[in-house]
């Protein structure tokens, strides 16, 4: 967000918060609260990567990888979608609350590592089912919950565009977790609760881009597509490929971010229930194309180029006997706790 860059890169005159004090304002709120709200976003976004190597790459190498991918990927991407003079901010993509900064970013990212790392021993034939379903609803709570502070947080404001923001995250939310339900109940018999928990995540993701802009019949859209869409990529498109995502993080993060920035320019016309009034949907489309598919570009080679250079600094993957025993052990020496 430095004021001194360009289109492609934000500048270094406000190196190490250079500037900053108590009196300090971004907006209508203290610069030291938005700094904080930003740095959320930018320790978040590599953390849904590890989503897809999860068991099984070295500490070291997670440490390098998502350094020089912080820097080199997100700092850019951000700038491109949400600081002023950035060249997707200028064509007038809108990404309300980082479908394409944090979704597709994250997603196509996860993929790559997924790709070059391979996938964990046993898989696809060995059941693999999270080690606690407890944690998994617990922990999809606190996503939800957590989602209307990224999503109604974005607009620095108690105001009524932020309040529409946090009913189109619930409502977006509970149509995707509700459609996984559905079509999980109609293809194998039963509903479960990690289905709903996922589409869930699907539903919050895809309405990340859209969250300012969309009304709720926009959201109830949403919500739907994305959650047919990201069941169909964790189940059928990942067993096609044989990729290991193993949390799904291109799955949920990767399809449902890239159809939320999508569908954010539908669903923010006026004509449509949304807050963007006459807007011309065919152009507003292409500009929402090119920011997704630009990231996805970008992302994916870069990621692939860190990945390539963690492996020849401290190489990425684990040994067989080291991921036979658990990381938990190997790697970090967590004895005797019952996790």
């Amino acid at each position: 967000f430095g004021g001194e860059g360009g289109k492609w890169l934000g500048g270094f005159d406000r190196l190490f918060l250079k500037g900053l004090t108590v009196d300090s304002v971004s907006g209508s709120i203290p610069e030291s609260v938005w700094i904080m709200f930003q740095m959320t976003f930018a320790v978040i976004t590599p953390a849904l990567i590890a989503g897809a190597y999860a068991e099984r790459m070295k500490f070291s190498a997670v440490l390098m990888f998502s350094s020089l991918w912080l820097i080199l990927v997100y700092a850019p991407v951000c700038h491109w979608v949400w600081a002023e003079g950035g060249w997707l901010f200028e064509m007038g993509v809108l990404d309300f609350a980082g479908g394409t900064v944090v979704h597709i970013n994250a997603g196509i990212s996860a993929l790559v590592v997924a790709l070059v790392l391979g996938p964990r021993k046993g898989f696809p034939k060995t059941m693999m089912p999270p080690h606690s379903l407890m944690f998994t609803v617990v922990g999809a709570s606190m996503l939800w919950v957590g989602w209307f502070g990224f999503n109604a947080g974005s607009e620095l404001a108690a105001d009524g565009t932020a309040g529409m923001a946090m009913l189109v995250t619930q409502i977006s939310s509970a149509a995707a977790a509700l459609t996984w339900m559905f079509i999980e109940w109609m293809k194998h018999g039963k509903p479960s609760v990690l289905g709903i928990a996922t589409g869930a995540v699907a539903g919050l993701v895809a309405i990340t881009p859209a969250s300012g802009t969309a009304g709720p019949a926009g959201a109830i859209v949403i919500g739907v597509v994305s959650g047919a869409a990201c069941f169909w990529s964790a189940t059928a498109m990942k067993r096609r490929f044989g990729y290991d995502d193993s949390l799904d993080a291109f799955g949920v993060h990767g399809v449902g971010g890239f159809i939320g920035a999508i569908l954010t320019g539908v669903f923010a016309a006026g004509s449509l229930g949304g807050s963007e009034g006459e807007l011309a949907i065919g152009a507003q489309l292409g500009k929402q194309f090119i920011g997704a598919f630009a990231t996805l570009v970008y992302a994916g080679a870069l990621s692939f180029v860190i990945l390539m250079f963690t492996q020849a600094v401290v190489g990425l993957r684990v040994s067989a006997d080291q991921e036979t025993e658990g990381l938990d052990i190997t790697l970090h020496d967590e004895k005797g706790y019952d996790l």
